[in-house]
């Protein structure tokens, strides 16, 4: 294949995944009309129209699907190959890709990022911060930090925490009104703090369980947040009980201005987990990252 095929293939798949001319121009560093003339080009040597423009967006044709099916992963294999040629070198190099929650970010990866980065210059990391579960493969990132129970299982996960529990708190000042509930039952009776899930937009199920008995219980209240952060704030002020995880508010358990109920119903659970594809050539500065993150115990 000649460079100027594989310069004309690599343009039309940047317009296809950004669906604009403009975003796809300012992402390769060129002008709108070089592009259009790029694509133009591809669309007249293969005699096939290959993207369908609106005035509000740009999207494949069939045969433009076509195209990518066999592209992406090409360009892909391309990339990680390219990648791995770091390792001829002394010192990993590169950029690795992550998405992860924001709770993992501030608790799991960047104590560890912190530490590593100082000793290696000239690799480079990227966070993108999303409590939504990204297609790390769609997206192009190199890797994903969940739970384990939502990672698909055609994926390779790696444990970068600790076990997690889930607390049910509230303040003193509610429990002033409010008897302590024993059992999960009683949550009909209280004003509880709802999270709005970002996956679904749904409203979040409060996962209790002891021994072999698992509930979800549904709550009600007069707050529903998408921040657990906020959930936590109206918590303090005694506006209801919130199911947070307990490391979120063990600082304000042992201050005493939130109170811990429903400990028995509250078991650990597996925590964070970095994942990626099984199929994936990894390059050494990815390496260095997933074991810099490894959880040890």
């Amino acid at each position: 294949m000649r460079r100027e095929e594989l310069v004309d293939l690599n343009a039309f798949m940047t317009v296809a995944e950004e669906q604009s001319f403009t975003r796809a121009a300012a992402k390769l560093g060129t002008s709108q009309s070089t592009l259009s003339h790029t694509i133009r080009r591809l669309e007249t040597r293969l005699n096939v129209r290959l993207l369908t423009r609106t005035t509000r967006r740009v999207s494949p044709t069939e045969a433009g699907e076509r195209l990518l099916t066999a592209l992406v992963p090409a360009l892909d294999m391309i990339s990680s190959e390219i990648a791995s040629l770091s390792e001829l070198s002394e010192k990993p190099s590169g950029t690795v890709r992550i998405t992860t929650s924001e709770h993992a970010a501030n608790t799991l990866l960047w104590p560890a990022l912190s530490k590593l980065l100082p000793k290696y210059p000239d690799l480079h990391v990227e966070l993108a911060v999303d409590s939504s579960l990204t297609d790390i493969v769609a997206e192009r990132f190199d890797a994903g930090v969940r739970l384990e129970e939502t990672i698909a299982r055609d994926m390779i996960a790696v444990p970068i925490g600790p076990p997690l529990r889930m607390a049910v708190v509230g303040a003193p000042s509610y429990f002033e009104r409010h008897p302590v509930p024993r059992k999960p039952q009683d949550l009909s009776h209280h004003t509880c703090i709802n999270l709005r899930l970002p996956t679904s937009g749904g409203v979040y199920a409060w996962e209790l369980e002891k021994g072999k008995r698992a509930l979800r219980v549904r709550v009600d209240g007069q707050l529903t947040f998408n921040n657990v952060p906020m959930i936590r704030q109206a918590a303090l002020g005694g506006f209801g009980l919130a199911c947070i995880m307990e490391d979120q508010s063990a600082p304000y358990l042992a201050d005493g201005r939130l109170v811990r109920v429903l400990e028995d119903w509250c078991p650990p659970f597996p925590g964070y987990h970095l994942y990626y594809p099984s199929r994936r050539q990894s390059s050494a500065a990815f390496r260095l990252v997933v074991e810099a993150l490894r959880y040890r115990g």
